[in-house]
C-alpha cells in the first residue's frame, strides 16, 4: 500500500508527464507549421514516449493499491522564435522533469517506501537519457545557427527517429 506523501508525489508525476506529452505535442504542431517535418515527428515522438511514462507510474500506483488523481493541465505554450529556442524550452522541461524525479526517490527513501524506491530508478536512469539527447541537439543547433542547409540536415535526421 502506498503511503499518502507516496501517493501524492506520483499523482504529480503522472500529471506532470500528461503535461510534457501536451507540451510536446504542441511543439510538434508549431513545427508542423512552419514546415519543418523531422522536428515535427520528432516531438511527436517525443510526446507519446512521455505520454508512456504518465501510464507507467499510473499503472503502478493502481498496482501498489492506490488511487489515481488527475488533474486539469495547463495550456502549453505554441509559439516560439525559432528552432533553438523549442529545443532550449525543451531542454529546461527536461530539467525539471529531472528534478521532479530526484524530489521522488527522495521522498519514496525518507518514507522507506523501497518498492517506489526502486521502480523510479528506470526514471533517474531515463531522464539522463532524455537530457543528453536533447542537449545533443540544442548544441547542434548552435553549431547550425541560422544555416537553412544545416537546419533542412537535422530536421531530416531527427524525422527518422
Amino acid at each position: 500500500m502506498l503511503k499518502d506523501k507516496v501517493q501524492k508525489a506520483l499523482n504529480d508525476q503522472i500529471n506532470l508527464e500528461l503535461f510534457s506529452s501536451y507540451t510536446y505535442l504542441s511543439m510538434s504542431a508549431f513545427f508542423e507549421s512552419i514546415n519543418f517535418e523531422g522536428f515535427a515527428s520528432w516531438m511527436k515522438k517525443q510526446s507519446e514516449e512521455e505520454y508512456s511514462h504518465a501510464i507507467k507510474i499510473f499503472d503502478y500506483v493502481h498496482q501498489r493499491g492506490g488511487k489515481v488523481t488527475l488533474t486539469k493541465l495547463e495550456s502549453p505554450k505554441t509559439e516560439w522564435n525559432f528552432v533553438l529556442d523549442v529545443f532550449n524550452d525543451t531542454l529546461k522541461h527536461e530539467q525539471a522533469v529531472t528534478a521532479s524525479i530526484n524530489s521522488l526517490v527522495e521522498l519514496s527513501s525518507a518514507e522507506k517506501d523501497h518498492a517506489a524506491f526502486n521502480f523510479l530508478q528506470w526514471f533517474v536512469s531515463e531522464q539522463v537519457e532524455e537530457e543528453a539527447s536533447v542537449s545533443k541537439i540544442v548544441e547542434r543547433l548552435k553549431m547550425i545557427g541560422d544555416n537553412t542547409n544545416g537546419l533542412l540536415f537535422l530536421d531530416r535526421e531527427l524525422g527518422k527517429r
